[in-house]
């Protein structure tokens, strides 16, 4: 039985929801796993903490909660600072170097990328830091195909603005190069 168990955390508003929806949808649709996703968010919504789980798995899987996930993605200081102590030894977590910055030690190995910055500078819409973060989450832990996360994107925005999200992912992939693989899927 081989699972990955992931959270995606920050503000909402940020889109890590969004960002954990596409990841199972094509996980599930495309690459023939299993996926559950789930999603909590503070009474503000827009701009309190947020917080989405996923779990991949190559089997069934029967709990859709992640108490200890194997990657933590944090794109806010409040949720680094409410979460990675709940990450697995041995993990991932991945940060946002506008957003946070890293103050405990955790036993996981950990990739800060200054991904806001990025998106500010390179394409200049914060709109679409969740799938730059997306994009960063697809090169440094091979999960699911990134063919298979780009007909997802392509499905769930609006064509307008596809090429803008696929900027925005091809980025938060070349941001992700510079560490390669991080995290070894067990499938």
């Amino acid at each position: 039985m081989s699972r990955v168990r992931i959270v995606f955390s920050g503000t909402g508003g940020q889109g890590v929801i969004t960002a954990s929806i596409i990841l199972a949808e094509a996980a599930v649709l495309h690459d023939g796993l299993n996926a559950v996703q789930g999603q909590s968010y503070g009474p503000e919504a827009r701009g309190g903490q947020s917080r989405s789980d996923v779990i991949i798995s190559d089997t069934e899987i029967r709990f859709p909660k992640v108490p200890q996930p194997n990657i933590l993605v944090c794109l806010s200081q409040e949720a680094y600072n409410a979460y990675s102590p709940t990450i697995r030894p041995g993990g991932l977590l991945i940060t946002d170097s506008h957003y946070v910055t890293p103050a405990k030690k955790v036993d996981a190995r950990q990739a800060h990328l200054p991904l806001y910055d990025s998106v500010m500078e390179r394409i200049g819409k914060p709109i679409v830091l969740n799938i730059c973060t997306l994009g960063a989450f697809a090169g440094l832990v091979p999960v699911v195909r990134v063919e298979s996360l780009k007909t997802v994107i392509r499905k769930r925005v609006p064509k307008d603005f596809l090429d803008l999200n696929y900027r925005a992912f091809d980025l938060g992939m070349e941001l992700a190069g510079s560490y390669g693989p991080l995290y070894e899927v067990p499938w």
